[in-house]
């Protein structure tokens, strides 16, 4: 005749199993979407420090002036990358994709220094400002820059960021939902055995220190099957499209990779206590 314990035991291991593998699938959802945030972040910073300002000097400046003033330029924080552009290089880059000007003008125009601000100062009240600036030196005639593609690049970095955010704060919630759900499901099965060991004279931290030790053990290794999915996802992509690997960022994965483990172990151990404990409170005939 089997023993009732090793009856509720074996049965017990499937939830487990269906615990850990639905807990899995819940943070392999949350770490999709933060995978996309990452990316649409560095998306954003690629596109911000492709514009470009065009520092266009006085056709008098000498060229020792305009390369003191690249010098200057380059130290200045909002600077990412800087390019001096002589005279000579100017004319030969205008004749490749336009024609030659020199049967028009008796002299050269072009002559000027190409910016490539940091992300963070390409907004319209930055590159204002960087242009006054500059524009108050003698030796630059003008600054040119795409100001509308500026201004259409932050209104889709905001509208972006903010569809995101809201998706993630909803995510979340069901995410804490989905967990709390399962775990109390995989905990029902066993109900009687909490109860039995209750009604034979256990305390309650004797009781529910097997379960949470399980259930820090469960929920690491959902999140752990959670992070090699994400990983194959993410080596998917990148043998799609190849250039996503020049934009990964492994700190930013590795901080997403703990941000599914925290709550992967966190939630799994709160909510199988609370189980716990509520099993505990209940009479045995509230338990059919």
């Amino acid at each position: 005749m089997a023993q009732p314990g090793k009856s509720s035991a074996k049965k017990s291991k499937p939830s487990y199993i269906y615990s850990i593998v639905g807990v899995a699938l819940v943070l392999l959802m949350l770490g999709v979407l933060g995978l996309i945030m990452i990316n649409a972040t560095k998306l954003s910073v690629y596109f911000k420090e492709s514009i470009v300002l065009n520092v266009i000097f006085r056709d008098d400046v000498p060229e020792q002036q305009a390369l003191a003033l690249r010098d200057t330029l380059a130290a200045q924080p909002f600077t990412k990358n800087i390019k001096y552009i002589s005279k000579a290089q100017a004319a030969e880059d205008f004749k490749k994709e336009f024609e030659d000007f020199s049967s028009v003008l008796d002299y050269n125009p072009l002559y000027a220094i190409e910016i490539s601000p940091n992300a963070a100062y390409v907004n319209p009240d930055s590159l204002k400002i960087i242009e006054q600036r500059l524009t108050a030196r003698s030796n630059v005639r003008e600054i040119y820059y795409q100001r509308t593609l500026v201004q259409q690049l932050n209104e889709n970095v905001r509208k972006i960021g903010l569809v995101l955010t809201v998706i993630s704060i909803v995510l979340a919630i069901v995410v804490l939902v989905l967990i709390d759900n399962t775990i109390r499901l995989a905990m029902f099965s066993n109900r009687f055995l909490i109860k039995t060991m209750q009604m034979v004279g256990a305390t309650r931290g004797f009781i529910a220190k097997p379960f949470d030790v399980r259930s820090i053990i469960n929920g690491a290794v959902s999140a752990l099957l959670a992070i090699m999915g994400l990983i194959a996802i993410i080596y998917f992509m990148e043998t799609q499209v190849p250039e996503l690997k020049n934009m990964r960022d492994f700190f930013l994965l590795g901080v997403l990779f703990v941000g599914l483990i925290i709550p992967g172990i966190g939630i799994s151990f709160l909510s199988t206590h609370r189980s716990v404990m509520k099993y505990l409170k209940l009479r045995l005939d509230d338990l059919y």
